[in-house]
């Protein structure tokens, strides 16, 4: 017997679903998985769905639940209709596990899992692997007394299951490699693989974007679709994404749930660019924007190798949006962070400097909060360098200089005059005044152009920085 998958859809009748489980929460693959099904569905106008695979009653938490729709706003991937919460449709699979069992498709196994458990571990012990022998595929006795029964599946004796995966090509499973499993335990609850196809068929899935940890799952979906009549849908199993030494991707590597990474400071433009070249490529493109993404992406172009994560083109293609990012937009998202927004001449001297720095939003507010607010420690390597009797004479001349200024400092146009000005008097270059002035303003060796500090503090708040690092410096 060969089973086939359905192979071609008309474009425009696409529909592709993510469905994550809520007994964790969303990590960067499954928000991969997530993007790849909605790009092919949005750039061909089909349908997206979301599904939350809630069955796992114990398991399931609230908070994951949750997270799952926060991620998908945070990077505004919009689905189509309302969320289908599989918890919410057990009436509906009971349904069906009834006409699998009516129609002579599925039956009631009475055998225990004690006993289950026995024969597979002996079947180990032996270097066997024990599969169930259909022992009630048959049966037409009376049912055990005081035995709650599983349902199993009718599955194919002979022949083969066959599908062509849109990422590994050809698939072909001997009949005789699969098992009646099981579609209902002995309390009722459906397993994974019947509701997943049973939702799949209703929901008028056409194409099923996942993981290649589910390609196991495939032939016995295939089997459940056959027994219910329904259409296959085309599979794309995408490999797994690996860290740098080629092993599975741990939390120290970067599996972390889609949130954390808004924690991080990272913008989600930059999440999905990164997360599409995961397995994807188009030429030797690296910035897609998500117009780009819905020109270009193609599921049959996707990668049958695994890909790599790698943080530094992550913090790369961050800068990068960062940089993009118009100073109205950068201000609606520093209040996540905590941060203070200056008031708009500031913006405008300050926020293209630290944009040239800032890798991350949490960079970004580092930066800004050490421009905007008093020095609180000094770095210790660098006052050992300026602690000289001339850069502290420069330190308080240019304090006094800046007192007697009658002219506002308002741009770096300004302050490099002026800088010129008091340089030219002292009989100096003006970059020797550059370091006293950044440990003054700063306390460190790094940060923003100390020119425009000055003309985002004001001369007042640079005369009080000065005169608290020259105090540092007599204490010191």
């Amino acid at each position: 017997m060969l089973f086939r998958g359905f192979q071609g859809s008309f474009m425009s009748n696409i529909v592709t679903r993510f469905a994550p489980s809520p007994t964790g929460y969303l990590h960067i693959g499954g928000l991969r998985t997530a993007l790849f099904n909605y790009l092919y569905a949005r750039a061909n106008g089909g349908k997206f769905l979301l599904r939350i695979e809630d069955t796992d009653l114990v398991r399931n938490s609230t908070d994951a639940k949750e997270a799952i729709i926060q991620a998908f706003d945070w990077v505004g991937l919009d689905y189509d209709g309302e969320v289908v919460y599989q918890s919410q449709r057990f009436e509906l699979y009971e349904k069906y596990i009834k006409r699998l069992l009516d129609e002579g498709k599925a039956y009631y196994c009475y055998m225990q899992k004690e006993e289950l458990d026995a024969k597979r571990k002996e079947a180990e012990s032996q270097g066997k692997v024990w599969k169930y022998d259909n022992r009630y595929r048959d049966f037409s006795g009376s049912a055990p007394a005081g035995i709650k029964p599983v349902v199993r599946i009718k599955a194919p004796l002979e022949g083969e299951i066959c599908f062509k995966d849109g990422v590994k090509g050809e698939m072909r499973i001997q009949s005789k490699e699969l098992d009646d499993f099981i579609i209902a335990r002995s309390d009722g609850t459906p397993t994974y693989n019947f509701v997943v196809a049973v939702d799949d068929a209703l929901m008028g899935v056409t194409d099923v974007i996942r993981g290649d940890d589910h390609l196991s799952n495939t032939p016995k979906q295939i089997v459940i679709y056959q027994a219910l009549g329904f259409e296959i849908p085309k599979f794309f199993h995408v490999p797994m994404i690996l860290n740098p030494q080629g092993k599975k991707l741990s939390k120290r590597d970067g599996a972390m749930s889609v949130m954390e990474y808004q924690e991080m400071g990272y913008l989600p433009e930059a999440l999905l660019n990164f997360l599409v070249r995961l397995g994807w490529s188009y030429g030797d493109e690296e910035i897609f924007s998500m117009e780009d993404m819905l020109r270009y992406f193609n599921p049959n172009d996707l990668n049958s190798a695994p890909s790599a994560y790698n943080k530094d083109k992550l913090l790369w293609l961050n800068g990068h949006y960062l940089h993009k990012l118009e100073n109205s937009a950068l201000n609606a998202l520093l209040p996540t962070y905590h941060a203070k927004i200056p008031e708009k001449r500031v913006q405008e001297i300050l926020y293209g400097e630290i944009k040239e720095r800032a890798k991350t939003l949490l960079d970004f507010t580092e930066i800004l909060e050490k421009c905007l607010n008093p020095v609180r420690s000094y770095d210790e390597k660098m006052r050992k360098k300026i602690k000289n009797e001339e850069n502290i004479h420069l330190l308080r001349e240019f304090a006094v200089y800046l007192k007697s200024l009658q002219i506002p400092l308002e741009n770096a146009q300004v302050v490099e005059s002026e800088l010129k000005a008091f340089a030219d008097f002292n009989g100096i270059e003006a970059k020797s005044l550059f370091m006293p002035l950044r440990y003054a303003l700063l306390g460190i060796s790094g940060g923003v152009g100390v020119v425009a500090l000055i003309a985002a503090l004001g001369a007042e708040e640079v005369q009080n920085r000065i005169q608290s690092a020259l105090d540092d410096l007599e204490d010191s």
